[in-house]
């Protein structure tokens, strides 16, 4: 099924999109991802269905899309409410039908069966109401919702992944070898008191910033 992932920007919707691909029955293909804000229409188009040679300036040969590269596995749209509407348009036939048609091409290009995952850290309803999400594409991309809290509504989780951060980041820039730092409960304390408004994100350039800064086995 479809699924719509919500939440502030660093609230973690990409890592929610890997962990349903893995445990999904797709796992053993690709999870294609695509950031719907990062690109220009035209180009966006191209990299998501594709186009053949000659079809634009630059087209020197037939191009797959990502859409064709997904077959079997998971399509996450990241930003979907920032992707212009003709490709919105163009989206729906793939989701209905899954008919993927290059730039260029007057005919099928491929058939493809892909798992859609989308996120927005904007209010897709809202974006319905205002005209920059398609009413049909949106009910078509959720079927199942889910909503991404943001940090500062589930305290309860910051000292969980502050140790995994420090952990993690600790094997990384520091080796196995060296004691990991440990954080007193103080030091948990103060994490969760914070808002954190960068949410998940901003938490874990902390922690690292912290490895970089500290000695082995220093309690902090």
């Amino acid at each position: 099924a479809s699924v719509f992932i919500t939440g502030e920007s660093g609230t973690g919707k990409e890592l929610i999109a890997q962990f349903i691909h893995q445990h999904s029955r797709r796992r053993s293909r690709e999870i294609v991802a695509v950031n719907c804000a990062a690109l220009p229409e035209g180009l966006l188009e191209s990299e998501m269905f594709g186009h053949v040679k000659g079809s634009f300036t630059g087209a020197v040969r037939d191009k797959v899309g990502l859409l064709e590269a997904a077959n079997g596995g998971t399509f996450f749209l990241d930003e979907l409410i920032e992707m212009p509407k003709p490709i919105q348009a163009k989206l729906l036939r793939v989701i209905q039908d899954g008919v993927v048609r290059r730039v260029g091409s007057s005919s099928t290009s491929s058939i493809v069966n892909v798992r859609f995952i989308s996120a927005s850290n904007r209010d897709p309803e809202q974006a319905v109401k205002d005209g920059l999400l398609r009413e049909d594409l949106y009910y078509r991309l959720r079927v199942v919702p889910i909503h991404l809290p943001p940090l500062r509504d589930r305290r309860e989780d910051v000292a969980l992944l502050a140790n995994h951060f420090l952990q993690h980041y600790w094997r990384r820039h520091r080796g196995a070898d060296a004691v990991a730092p440990k954080l007193s409960d103080a030091a948990v304390a103060t994490l969760c008191s914070r808002q954190w408004q960068g949410n998940v994100r901003e938490l874990q350039n902390a922690i690292e910033h912290a490895v970089v800064m500290l000695e082995p086995g220093q309690v902090i």
